[in-house]
């Protein structure tokens, strides 16, 4: 399985932002990570990005790529560099400073 979304006005121009969720089938993890991820975009990126969710209970092969050890895992793939997050994504202090979307010891 292999799905994802977008920001709203992200269109034919292209997203800022490439991320990648591995997770693994329906599990309450992976679950809670797909939802605080769209809460994190929409709030965050909005407009200005682009998610794809792999399943890997569906094809575990899909790991090798981006070299995924533990799920759920969030690979940002643009802007460079690579980062990865591994977790449900529910500290959104940790989610925006590993995403370099807010510098490390900033406060919301």
């Amino acid at each position: 399985m292999s799905e994802g979304w977008e920001g709203a006005d992200v269109g034919d121009s292209g997203a800022e932002w490439e991320l990648r969720l591995y997770v693994a089938g329906q599990s309450p993890r992976s679950v809670r990570a797909i939802e605080n991820l769209r809460r994190v975009c929409d709030e965050h990126l909005a407009g200005r990005y682009r998610v794809e969710v792999i399943d890997l209970l569906v094809d575990p092969t899909l790991a090798r790529g981006d070299e995924i050890v533990a799920v759920p895992t969030l690979v940002r793939k643009l802007p460079d560099p690579v980062r990865k997050i591994i977790g449900d994504l529910s500290d959104t202090d940790k989610v925006l400073v590993g995403l370099q979307l807010r510098p490390p010891g900033a406060s919301s």
